[in-house]
């Protein structure tokens, strides 16, 4: 099967070498830097299975072009998939869908018989307004569940497939899982079908879940911190129970990455004519942590130079706050809303001399004003505290300097 996919980020190129193993599929973008290392075979972004499943093309027999020509990708394709950012717009309260629209636009201008597949977030009811918009009963939304730098291993062992359609399309979107279960290695896949509504709501309610998880655990951290308790056992203690289950919780700097700020706050937006409580609390949780993290840093940065728990952040000053990774995950290279860019902010604004340390900021000694020291041991010498999200082997032999809410060692 002829199949386009418009957008190279995670989502778009995971999809593109999943479905690359049994069909023919086109990649556009419009940046030639990422469509020639594609049609090199060369993953643009860090993730491990991309980039062995690219590297290992040629015995994989996988049938995958990039192009920035979207006109002829679009014109021969029985799907095309639309994969572009929709990043969350503050002033608009809204998601910014304009490049999703540009898309479909773009594909019924050459191609009316194509069917579209959103994968992009959009907000709940997108979709049933997007195809009133373009008189069109083609397009479904289909939401997508993947982790950064995991995203084509979560393609191949899928949580779920979910199809938003309607009885119009309804065999299309099943084809169209078809395509999904046949290229991936796990069997037996909960596949559902529900109406383009609900599906949209289903992206929007799981990243909130996930982040309400991850805010009960920072506060509970938080609590134990300010009143001087061990958090490890208090978390041992809630997690032994089965229905809380010993997984996703591990304090942090608070929630991040490009999906859960976004989508919790977008989830807030469709709430504006409905009852809630727990929704503004997930995001305000997240303002809040961060604000605590930054303070106690500087109370920890204070005992450290013998400056007693009352210093303030003038009394600092020639001191060096250095930041480990602004990347929120293990084998990332993607730090949008990264917590720790928040934890910066704060110690900026106090006056906090900070460096960075981040190996996927190539060519630059600078990110926002604060200097950029790849080298790492220079990093740890020039550091008075490393501020790390996650521990790692290359902070041990500094242990003492590291500032870090991670109990468990893992992501």
């Amino acid at each position: 099967m002829k199949i386009a996919i418009a957008g190279t980020g995670y989502v778009g190129l995971s999809l593109a070498v999943l479905l690359s193993q049994n069909n023919d599929v086109t990649a556009v973008d419009v940046l030639p830097q990422k469509i020639d290392m594609i049609n090199r075979r060369i993953s643009p972004i860090r993730d491990e299975y991309i980039e062995k499943y690219l590297a290992e093309s040629a015995e994989r027999n996988l049938t995958l072009t990039a192009t920035s020509d979207a006109a002829s990708a679009y014109s021969s394709a029985e799907y095309v998939i639309v994969a572009t950012p929709t990043n969350y717009d503050p002033e608009k309260n809204f998601f910014d869908c304009s490049a999703v629209e540009s898309v479909i636009s773009s594909v019924l201008a050459v191609n009316s018989d194509a069917y579209i597949v959103i994968k992009s977030t959009v907000p709940v009811g997108y979709t049933e307004r997007i195809r009133a918009l373009f008189r069109c009963d083609r397009i479904m939304f289909s939401p997508e569940f993947l982790r950064e730098s995991k995203a084509l291993y979560d393609n191949l062992y899928p949580s779920r497939i979910i199809l938003g359609c309607d009885e119009k399309c309804r065999k299309a979107a099943e084809t169209f899982a078809d395509l999904l279960v046949n290229s991936a290695i796990k069997q037996n896949i909960d596949v559902l079908y529900m109406g383009f509504t609900e599906a949209e709501a289903v992206k929007l309610f799981s990243n909130t879940y996930l982040a309400l998880r991850i805010s009960y655990f920072n506060e509970l951290d938080t609590y134990a911190k300010v009143k001087g308790l061990n958090t490890r056992s208090i978390i041992d203690g809630v997690c032994f129970d089965p229905r809380i289950g010993r997984y996703y919780n591990n304090p942090s700097f608070g929630y991040g990455g490009y999906c859960l700020p976004k989508d919790t706050r977008q989830l807030l937006a469709n709430y504006a004519d409905v009852p809630q409580n727990m929704i503004t609390a997930i995001v305000e949780s997240n303002r809040t942590r961060k604000d605590f993290i930054a303070e106690d840093l500087l109370q920890e940065t204070a005992l450290r130079t013998d400056r007693g728990q009352g210093a303030k952040p003038e009394e600092l000053a020639g001191k060096v706050i250095g930041i480990y990774r602004l990347t929120m995950k293990s084998n990332s290279d993607n730090f949008r809303h990264s917590s720790v860019l928040g934890i910066v902010r704060r110690l900026k604004s106090k006056g906090i001399r900070v460096i960075i340390y981040e190996p996927s900021l190539e060519n630059t000694d600078d990110f926002s004003g604060n200097p950029v020291v790849n080298d790492l041991d220079r990093f740890k010498a020039l550091s008075d505290t490393i501020v790390a999200n996650r521990i790692t082997e290359d902070l041990l032999d500094v242990s003492d300097k590291v500032y870090t809410r991670d109990l468990f060692g893992r992501d």
